[in-house]
């Protein structure tokens, strides 16, 4: 979904800051970004799990930009088990990652999107979070990564409650199962054929990023057709 959500950006025309765990996934990508027409972009590897590395990527972002428009919030780890017998050694990396990540981005990115939503208040700045249905509807056997999803949720609604007097909205796209590698453990059970296709959660966040400073969309829920709509 990122390298999906990133071209789209680049086709807009976006100066781009892109991260990933590894180098070799960043350098893969930056010869497809600027020949779809990213004016710029900065790679940075960065472990999302690593607190500290999160403001380098921030102040990154700050020397080469000096303002954002939009900050997609994409990285996630999924995790699954039943309450009772729940790994809990699982437990710090999958609110880490899903959560105190988003959390602390958005905290640094605040000064940056405010400046630009300054630049262009009709448009203002704009914060996308991946969240999941999950965070929406609980499901048996997700209780951990479910939770973690909701705190996103929450914390994006909390974001607009807090700044979208300022001109920066944010809205969280809760989908149920993507055709990503992600969701590859589950497709015995639930056909490929069956999930959201990524180009759609693309269309979605290009859609959100077209809306004005007036309108505040807090969440989004994707699921799939076919399901009651609760589920993933």
């Amino acid at each position: 979904m990122g390298r999906g959500i990133a071209l789209a950006l680049a086709r807009k025309g976006y100066g781009l800051t892109i991260t990933s765990r590894r180098h070799v996934d960043l350098s893969a990508l930056l010869p497809e970004l600027r020949a779809a027409g990213a004016v710029e972009v900065v790679p940075v590897a960065a472990d999302m799990a690593d607190r500290d590395a999160l403001p380098g990527l921030v102040a990154a972002h700050r020397e080469a930009f000096g303002s954002m428009q939009a900050l997609v919030i994409n990285a996630g780890v999924g995790t699954a088990g039943n309450i009772a017998d729940f790994d809990l050694r699982r437990l710090d990396k999958t609110i880490a990652v899903n959560f105190t990540a988003a959390m602390t981005l958005i905290q640094h990115c605040l000064p940056l999107l405010r400046r630009a939503a300054a630049e262009d208040p009709v448009h203002g700045a704009k914060i996308v979070g991946l969240s999941s249905i999950t965070g929406a509807y609980a499901e048996p056997g997700l209780a951990v990564y479910g939770a973690s999803k909701a705190a996103l949720l929450s914390l994006i609604e909390t974001v607009n409650l807090e700044e979208s007097a300022n001109g920066v909205t944010a809205t969280a796209l809760a989908p149920a199962y993507v055709d990503t590698d992600m969701a590859a453990w589950v497709s015995d059970r639930v056909p490929v054929e069956s999930m959201i296709p990524v180009d759609d959660v693309v269309r979605v966040v290009s859609m959100v990023l077209e809306l004005t400073s007036n309108t505040v969309v807090s969440r989004i829920v994707l699921a799939r057709s076919g399901t009651s709509g609760h589920h993933a």
